[in-house]
């Protein structure tokens, strides 16, 4: 907690509101898509009361760099959806980024309940989402929580991120969601086996950039990427992007 505010005061005098943005690209996303109020979606509700209801308990094999809320593998669905899943927040502005890119191909590293799988799928219904998961009890209760809600273009894919990255059919990527292992090295070795994966335009987005020192320090590496032409950071969120058209630049903004 002690890095996150120190981060926080860091990052703040840096970000800025729309006049301050000069590149047309980011001052438009940033108008049309990260500062414009969001509307609500009841369907992103539902998803979320869903899972926040249910009684069930499950086993979490956890592969990552661990949780700060549970103590216990042991945890209830609804817990996990209230304190580890994506907010409702996150999903609505997934939900309107999708819909403002309208990605063709997405991929979204660690399902989890499928909250931030199902915000994406209703962005733009015709894009085809893929997301990974580890751990076979989170992605069973995304499953059958995405087919109770007829969601018809996500895949999901059981199994170590690693190794379900090396067997992905795609050639290329337009939108990449990274929110699975919280460490630097797993985050650089996922980037690296991705980069053949991006083109021109591609948006990669980066879950909790400031939530540890390693997280942190992943980002400004991913920041110098010659590949990467434009970053935003968001605090909690943090975009890259493919654009051989752009001159590199990074930003700051807050969301509302």
């Amino acid at each position: 907690m002690l890095h996150q505010t120190v981060t926080y005061i860091k990052w703040f005098p840096k970000t800025f509101y729309l006049h301050g943005i000069h590149s047309p690209f980011v001052y438009t996303l940033s108008k049309e898509c990260l500062q414009h109020k969001k509307n609500h979606s009841p369907e992103l509700q539902q998803y979320r009361e869903c899972l926040k209801a249910s009684q069930k308990t499950i086993e979490v094999t956890d592969f990552g760099s661990g949780s700060r809320v549970f103590k216990s593998n042991i945890r209830k669905i609804s817990k996990i959806a209230k304190y580890a899943g994506a907010t409702k927040k996150r999903m609505e502005l997934l939900k309107q980024v999708v819909a403002y890119f309208k990605p063709e191909q997405i991929l979204e590293i660690g399902t989890s309940l499928g909250m931030a799988t199902f915000a994406m799928a209703c962005g733009d219904k015709n894009a085809r989402i893929t997301s990974l998961e580890g751990c076979p009890a989170t992605i069973a209760v995304a499953r059958e929580s995405l087919n109770y809600f007829k969601v018809t273009n996500v895949e999901l894919i059981e199994g170590r991120f690693r190794e379900s990255i090396k067997k992905l059919n795609s050639h290329k990527l337009d939108m990449v969601y990274f929110d699975g292992n919280h460490s630097k090295k797993a985050t650089m070795d996922y980037v690296h086996s991705l980069i053949p994966t991006a083109i021109n335009g591609t948006v990669w987005v980066f879950d909790d950039i400031h939530w540890s020192p390693e997280m942190t320090a992943a980002w400004n590496e991913i920041k110098t990427m010659p590949e990467v032409s434009v970053t935003i950071d968001c605090y909690y969120l943090g975009f890259a992007f493919f654009r051989n058209e752009q001159v590199k630049e990074d930003f700051y903004v807050r969301l509302p």
